[in-house]
């Protein structure tokens, strides 16, 4: 207890000192702030006096000159956590100014609360009962706006490049500075925009930069098409203004350190020797014991590390392990009357478990190409999703020769059973399709961009997206997906998957592939639901076009209506239109002048959005040219990669 009260008394003390009433800097206006709602705290408690502590002495380290500073007070469940952030372009004492009085208001603003987070206008105060060093926080996010811009494409597509160089300056920063600045020009309204991001110098760099993509999606939500807005979060923040609001000289200056204390003179005579030679000793046993020392941490490092792994599989698998005999059971020994289909890789068949819960059971035959790696990655890889629009794994079946995939079940079928049957496709109106292609879509958003991993399909095709009871999609079929680096633009590969009529040409004939291919997938599948036809049996009677050049030929000629499926009727013909133009900005040849896929979402729920004129798509067919399967077929053929292709022919 003496010693709780001798350590009170202590930082009371700094208190006084540094925490002046009289303090005459400049107060930084204030922004915003924000309360937790999961817990209260009483006014006379341990914990409440170990906060007290802490915020009274969060700015005392005058040491501190690269603002951010990280403290604790507290044991146990008493213990707490603060943080304060400041701009790099911030003085040491002003910085200092603006940290203190930030989280004495927020102390005042939040009496009850365990957490909160106050924004000033340059600087970021933030307390927890839990631990918040190193750990990244996007919630709560706040924005604040001013102006508009007049040509949202065009400022849309300044800004992307712009944020993309923040985000990876500001996360490639080091220890004491995560942050970045810059500028670009927006010639529409003839001036230039300036830029600012940056994150808790604690965070890692992969967190940062996930920390500032959150903070950059949130724009479209709250704020896209305002020339001035603050996206702040408790982990980082960003910023763009018509008018520079930093001084870039000593944002992007390295934080100077306080030089070590100079040494004493040494002694003359035999001491002098003899301290030398001691010193000598000392330096080396140091030096020996320190690389000893990184050894034995390397070594343990690497060891844990893989040990995690390896239980990070086993328990990610094992949990979602059925036995064989009660998937038999549950699909009646593999019932012919239970057939859903057949894939590359094996049949599907509808099964019911004994509580009653409706499975689909994808049984991978032993010739069918997918090997061990496929089958893990599959199993590991959709675990890890969780989003509306994808099939939910509920399990899988390893046992000798049986492997089995255990996804939930759903209604409807596959689109193909649906949109290419001329009786099912006429109760498939354009309200319906129209759902189904931005769910597709926002399924796509979410594995490229918003998931824990990148992860590009590979294999995007109607029959690879199923429809539940309400007619939403659900993309499946994730054995050929592959995870990518975040930053990571495109990946070669000698192993080409998926099936013709929807691979990219840079895919099918380089193995070069992206998000980009992908979007190629998606292009095709609009033109697809539009036209009501398959691109790979579609053939032109007149010219022999494909169905890609046929749109386009259309949609350039101003006769895009001919392509649409005569059951849709009348009524929607404009937004039909707008989606053909979608779909033909994603089956591009040229890989850069394709859409993102948050481009996609955009444009689908904004028709404010100017869309760009599409070159002219892959494996253009020109009118004048009679259609040639069989050179088609041979030159995949003819590739030297180990190629894996379902190949569609015309019936």
């Amino acid at each position: 207890m003496s010693t709780s009260r001798l350590s009170l008394f202590f930082f009371y003390a700094i208190l006084i000192i540094l925490v002046n009433p009289t303090i005459n800097a400049q107060r930084d206006p204030y922004v915003l702030h924000e309360c937790s709602t999961t817990g209260n705290v009483t006014s006379n408690s341990t914990l409440r006096e170990n906060l007290n502590t802490l915020i009274s002495t969060l700015s005392s380290n005058t040491q501190i000159d690269y603002g951010f500073y990280n403290f604790t007070a507290g044991e146990g469940t008493n213990k707490v956590y603060a943080t304060g952030l400041c701009r790099a372009d911030l003085s040491p004492t002003d910085c200092r100014s603006c940290v203190n009085m930030s989280a004495h208001e927020l102390l005042q603003l939040c009496p009850t609360q365990k957490e909160g987070v106050m924004w000033y206008m340059n600087c970021t105060a933030r307390y927890s009962n839990n631990s918040i060093f190193g750990v990244m926080e996007t919630k709560p996010t706040r924005a604040l706006t001013s102006g508009n811009v007049s040509n949202l494409t065009e400022f849309n597509a300044v800004l992307e490049p712009l944020f993309y160089d923040l985000r990876v300056r500001a996360s490639a920063g080091g220890i004491f500075r995560k942050i970045a600045v810059g500028t670009a020009y927006y010639k529409s309204d003839n001036y230039t925009i300036y830029g600012l991001m940056q994150c808790s110098p604690d965070l890692l760099e992969m967190d940062c930069s996930n920390c500032l993509v959150v903070a950059q999606n949130y724009i479209q939500g709250c704020c896209s098409g305002n020339s001035g807005l603050r996206i702040l979060a408790p982990s980082c923040n960003l910023r763009i203004e018509t008018d520079q609001f930093y001084d870039s000289t000593l944002v992007q200056s390295p934080p100077s350190l306080s030089p070590p204390s100079p040494l004493p003179p040494p002694p003359q005579g035999k001491e002098s020797n003899l301290s030398k030679t001691i010193i000598a000793i000392v330096v080396v046993v140091v030096i020996l014991v320190v690389i000893i020392i990184c050894i034995w941490i390397s070594l343990r490092v690497r060891k844990q590390r893989k040990k995690a792994k390896t239980v990070d599989e086993i328990s990610s698998t094992e949990s979602l392990h059925f036995d064989f005999p009660t998937i038999r059971v549950a699909t009646d020994n593999f019932s012919d009357a239970n057939k859903l289909g057949q894939g590359g890789f094996g049949v599907v068949y509808k099964g019911r478990l004994s509580n009653g819960q409706e499975i689909a059971v994808k049984r991978l035959s032993p010739g069918s190409g997918q090997g061990d790696l496929e089958f893990k990655n599959e199993i590991l890889l959709v675990a890890k999703l969780q989003h509306r629009n994808l099939v939910k794994l509920r399990g899988f079946c390893l046992e000798g020769c049986e492997r089995l995939l255990i996804y939930e079940f759903v209604p409807n079928g596959s689109l193909d059973q649906v949109i290419f049957d001329p009786t099912k496709r006429a109760y498939l109106d354009w309200q319906t399709r129209y759902k189904i292609i931005e769910g597709i879509a926002r399924g796509l958003l979410y594995l490229h961009e918003d998931s824990r991993l990148r992860i590009i399909h590979r294999d995007l095709k109607t029959s690879n997206i199923l429809l539940d009871d309400e007619m939403n999609p659900k993309i499946a079929d994730f054995g050929m997906a592959r995870l990518v680096i975040v930053d990571q633009t495109h990946i070669n590969t000698n192993r080409i998957v998926g099936t013709y009529g929807y691979m990219a040409p840079e895919y099918a004939y380089h193995g070069h592939f992206s998000v980009k291919s992908d979007v190629f997938s998606f292009g095709v599948l609009v033109l697809e639901m539009i036209c009501g036809q398959k691109n790979g049996y579609f053939r032109n009677e007149e010219n022999g076009e494909d169905l890609l050049t046929y749109a386009w030929t259309n949609w350039r000629n101003m006769t895009a209506s001919n392509i649409i499926d005569p059951t849709l009727g009348v009524g929607s013909t404009t937004e039909i239109i707008r989606c053909i133009h979608i779909g033909l900005l994603c089956v591009q040849e040229n890989a850069a002048d394709r859409l993102t896929m948050a481009s996609v979402v955009l444009m689908l729920n904004s028709n404010s959005i100017t869309l760009s004129v599409p070159s002219r798509p892959a494996f253009f067919l020109h009118s004048n040219a009679e259609p040639d399967s069989q050179s088609d077929q041979s030159i995949l053929l003819a590739s030297t990669n180990d190629a894996s292709i379902t190949a569609l022919h015309p019936r």
